[in-house]
């Protein structure tokens, strides 16, 4: 009797050390202390249930982006959009695991990105497979432009950019930059999910507009027929048809790589890149040497800076590798030059001749062309502001911020022709060449509301 009383309280003393408030999440790790206790107990505690339980609860309390070692397995384990399976599908599997080389260009372009995309769904508690729409969208190129101006990984058009506060000017366009576009392709794809709750149907409104798949259903309803995506793909264009079997392609080559003969690179469980303060005006050539970094390697990661020189106030940020975040605070302490080697010049008179401009502030016309994307043959009119070289008059002083939001460049020919819409121009070379993307671009109307331009269908389309 006083064996078992003995054994009672010594179980009773370890579910109460169980539940006590002590058992506190390691800060470092995220997981419960355990009591020593539990650890002496060892084996001769495994066979009460409810410390069995706890154990088990324990074990499972690690999050699930640190179980996995290769972001590709995070992405797997969070497939939550039911699969698809007809002939669309089958046909685009075998478009992609044909074309290794296009599916190596293209993961290697990911790896940069696909750790923050996935981190910012899991957040949500959103489809990790969503992390994979890029691939379809843009082929993960960031400076990614469509024909009908649908820019960046998400492909957006410049009024639903708008919408979710992507800035778009001379100097940034947001829709380009990695941190602001997934937020904002994010927050739309959840709000279409909120609206028709099915997300084949907000996959399907992210590519052709909500209105669209509204009209579409209320169509079905009339007549009596099913609303899911199989069922309305009759009513849509060829390129949302096959839109949602393109994504579930790559989630099937995603899952199973192997199966198709094909090799995923390895991504770290870690994040790839982090944020940089920009304290006053840096020219970009000058950011990336201070990073360490090839100017190509800069811009993958600050695709939204359209001009050489990145301008803003202190909450102006750049991203940069792990490693090289360092390197740029170190450089940057031991820098002894002007960071920035450009200003602005607004024009006031009606027509102004690029040589003119050349030569008032000591450098040539293509130089000033190249820095502010001005064609050939073509003058600057009247309200249009564009970059030129610092003069000394002008040295540390940065471009206001009001200057650098709300800066325009319009321009007319030479010679006669009509005058451009204002507005800024993209960076020449922003569009993605065939190469790097398995679409072409073609001409396209786009509702409002499509945050991917109706204007890459692939060639096999």
């Amino acid at each position: 009797m006083q064996a078992t009383f003995k054994t009672s309280a010594l179980l009773a003393a370890m579910l109460l050390l169980a539940q006590a408030p002590s058992q506190a999440a390691d800060a470092a790790t995220g997981l419960p202390l355990l009591p020593a206790a539990n650890s002496v107990a060892g084996k001769a505690l495994t066979a009460d249930s409810s410390l069995s339980a706890k154990a088990d609860k324990a074990s499972k309390s690690t999050p699930d982006d640190l179980k996995e070692t290769d972001v590709w397995g995070r992405i797997r384990t969070g497939y939550a959009i039911p699969d698809l399976d007809n002939a669309l599908v089958a046909k685009h599997t075998t478009w992609y695991s044909s074309r290794p080389d296009y599916i190596a260009r293209t993961t290697a372009r990911a790896s940069r990105y696909l750790f923050h995309v996935v981190t910012e769904l899991e957040k949500r508690n959103m489809p990790t497979e969503l992390a994979l729409l890029p691939f379809i969208e843009s082929a993960f190129n960031p400076q990614a432009l469509s024909s009908a101006n649908a820019a960046g990984m998400w492909q957006f058009v410049p009024g639903t950019g708008r919408d979710y506060n992507l800035k778009q000017s001379v100097f940034k366009d947001d829709r380009r930059g990695v941190i602001a576009s997934t937020d904002a392709a994010l927050s739309y794809l959840q709000r279409l999910y909120d609206m028709f709750g099915d997300w084949q149907l907000a996959l399907a409104a992210y590519n052709w507009g909500e209105g669209s798949v509204q009209k579409a259903i209320k169509r079905n309803q009339a007549a009596g027929k099913p609303t899911d995506f199989e069922s309305l793909a009759e009513l849509m264009p060829a390129e949302t048809r096959n839109y949602v079997p393109k994504l579930q392609a790559v989630k099937n080559i995603i899952a199973n790589p192997a199966q198709y003969g094909l090799n995923l690179p390895l991504i770290d469980n870690q994040p790839y890149f982090t944020a940089v303060d920009k304290t006053s005006d840096i020219d970009l050539t000058i950011a990336a040497q201070l990073a360490e970094l090839s100017v190509d390697e800069f811009k993958a990661l600050n695709p939204q800076f359209n001009r050489p020189v990145i301008t803003g106030n202190d909450k102006t940020k750049i991203l940069l590798p792990q490693e090289n975040a360092e390197k740029f605070h170190l450089n940057l302490a031991q820098w002894g030059h002007a960071l920035s080697t450009w200003t602005t010049h607004k024009i006031t008179t009606a027509r102004e001749r690029i040589e003119t401009l050349a030569s008032k502030f000591h450098t040539t016309p293509e130089v000033l062309r190249q820095a502010n994307n001005i064609p050939q043959k073509t003058v600057l009119v009247a309200g249009s502001t564009i970059l030129v070289p610092r003069m000394s008059t002008s040295a540390n002083v940065d471009i206001a911020p009001e200057v650098a939001d709300n800066a325009t460049v319009a321009y007319e020919a030479d010679r006669g022709g009509k005058r451009s819409a204002k507005g800024y121009k993209l960076a020449k070379g922003s569009k993605a060449s065939d190469d790097d993307a398995p679409v072409k671009l073609v001409k396209a109307r786009v509702p409002r509301h499509a945050a991917h331009a109706k204007s890459r269908q692939r060639k096999d389309d």
